[in-house]
């Protein structure tokens, strides 16, 4: 009767002890952020599950942030390479409304609508 209790009494304890030392460790690792986030991408996703921005570095070493839409369609896209960088801003229709463009070679702005009609604006 006497070793049922001792049993008793120090299973209470390893599990008071056990519940204790997670707690600590779920509490330290909600309060302390990583120092650094190191990857090849990065995701956000929505409630769903479904990709709403994606940053990452292409094949070819350039980087590109897209941000999309709930359907999947990319509606903004910011790119950054040895050779300048650029800015696409697309319409409802998915076609660049807006592109701005800073290359060796110069820098442009294209506005286009809808209807194909579009302003090309340089330095």
């Amino acid at each position: 009767m006497r070793s049922v209790r001792i049993a008793v009494l120090v299973t209470v304890l390893n599990l008071v002890l056990l519940l204790a030392t997670l707690a600590h460790q779920t509490s330290a690792s909600v309060q302390a952020p990583a120092p650094l986030l190191r990857g090849r991408a990065l995701e956000l996703v929505d409630h769903r599950g479904q990709i709403r921005a994606r940053l990452n570095v292409e094949a070819d070493g350039e980087v590109v942030f897209r941000l999309l839409d709930d359907r999947g369609t990319i509606r903004v896209k910011l790119g950054a390479s040895e050779d300048g960088s650029g800015l696409l801003l697309a319409n409802d229709a998915t076609e660049p409304g807006i592109h701005l463009l800073a290359k060796p070679e110069g820098s442009s702005l294209k506005v286009a609508n809808k209807d194909g009609r579009s302003r090309i604006i340089t330095p």
